[in-house]
């Protein structure tokens, strides 16, 4: 992650594509050493207490977005859900299928998928990466493979509502952010969803927003 207390540049005329591109270098220079990362205790916890949401609503099908080398998606298929991994890294993607999971190279604005394709959708520390401006758009996207009813775990670092590239990123080229506050996330997620809980998982410099979300 970007360096806490360090000033983030700012974007001028990176388009989507332009950004989207950016991502994907940078992700796919980190893939080998994120996939040695051990899980934080409290995305352990995060993850299990969505499970246990899924089982008691009985859902089946889970896209996981932002998906990284696979262990949240190896998580959720090995309690029996039938598991979509999905990330723009094509490095971060040959890993996911390693883990015999079915991965598609893909990012948050093309879900290549039919409308109401999944129940559930999991979305770790990605969509930190989306530009505010064009926030409500992703989040359209989300909704439109989701069943009526569905639902959607999205968590982020959270801030001071500062966005741009961080250059002390330690990754190459350096990522973009969007730190948004607590009020921000929850205004992006009502315009497009049902908002059933807000949390904060740990404070800190970029605190941990944890929503559960109802299409």
């Amino acid at each position: 992650m970007a360096t806490a207390g360090k000033p983030l540049g700012r974007v001028e005329g990176l388009s989507t594509d332009g950004l989207v591109a950016r991502l994907r270098e940078s992700y796919d220079f980190g893939a080998a050493e994120r996939d040695t990362h051990t899980k934080e205790p409290w995305k352990v916890a995060e993850r299990a207490a969505f499970l246990d949401r899924l089982k008691a609503e009985g859902c089946q099908r889970l896209l996981e977005i932002g998906a990284g080398t696979g262990q949240d998606s190896l998580f959720f298929q090995e309690q029996g859900l039938t598991v979509v991994a999905t990330d723009l890294s094509p490095q971060m993607v040959e890993r996911c299928l390693a883990k015999g999971l079915d991965a598609r190279v893909m990012d948050f604005w093309q879900l290549d998928f039919p409308p109401a394709s999944f129940d559930a959708v999991y979305a770790l520390n990605c969509l930190l990466h989306v530009p505010n401006a064009q926030l409500p758009e992703v989040l359209a996207c989300i909704r439109a493979v989701l069943r009526p009813g569905g639902l959607f775990f999205m968590g982020v670092y959270g801030g001071d509502g500062h966005e741009g590239v961080d250059e002390a990123d330690n990754h190459r080229p350096p990522r973009f952010f969007s730190w948004r506050t607590d009020e921000q996330i929850q205004a992006f997620a009502r315009a497009t969803f049902h908002v059933e809980d807000f949390h904060v998982a740990q404070a800190g410099a970029h605190r941990s927003q944890c929503l559960i979300l109802r299409a």
